[in-house]
């Protein structure tokens, strides 16, 4: 059986879910509509289920917490779906917030606000932290940290997906991100 590709989103609010239907058109991409909710409506073995019956890959998955800073339905989701031996995850947009107390991602690079590629975190607004300030802080990210490590590009740090204080407003922040997942992984 060959594994889904998949790509995994750490937003799914009304704007972020607009925006990654809209760049995943661009980019021929399948985007399960469905997973977009905040909080995400399904569990991660429904999602699964909804990856399986996708015609083509890869796949783009959205997950939401609505801003706890506890795992709620959208960490539990993702944990199912980026641990499952039923798709082979390309990369994880993880997606910055103001939420405190989390204990947050160590991204593999971000994407800032003006569309440049930094090896720290972002935050919410795409702005590249501090060089001492390793930690992405998002909802819905803590559970990325127990994920194999074969993800194929990694974890890619975000800002507030279709947000980021307008300059996402067309998704061309949120595009490159996508992109460079696709490129970094062979397609």
């Amino acid at each position: 059986m060959n594994k889904k590709k998949v790509i995994l989103v750490t937003d799914g609010d009304k704007t972020a879910k607009e925006v990654i239907e809209k760049v995943s058109d661009q980019l021929d991409l399948r985007v399960i509509s469905k997973s977009g909710g905040n909080p995400t409506p399904y569990s991660g073995q429904q999602l699964l289920e909804m990856i399986a019956e996708c015609p083509t890959d890869p796949v783009v998955v959205m997950f939401d917490d609505n801003g706890s800073r506890d795992c709620g339905s959208g960490e539990k989701a993702l944990e199912v779906v980026g641990s499952s031996s039923e798709v082979k995850v390309l990369g994880v947009l993880a997606v910055a917030s103001d939420t405190e107390d989390v204990v947050g991602i160590d991204p593999d690079f971000s994407i800032t606000n003006q569309g440049e590629i930094v090896t720290g975190p972002v935050d919410k607004e795409g702005t590249a932290e501090a060089k001492n300030h390793k930690i992405l802080e998002g909802d819905t990210v803590d559970v990325i940290n127990g994920f194999d490590k074969s993800i194929v590009v990694g974890v890619i740090g975000i800002g507030d997906i279709g947000k980021m204080k307008g300059k996402d407003a067309q998704g061309s922040i949120t595009y490159k991100a996508l992109e460079e997942i696709l490129k970094r992984s062979g397609r």
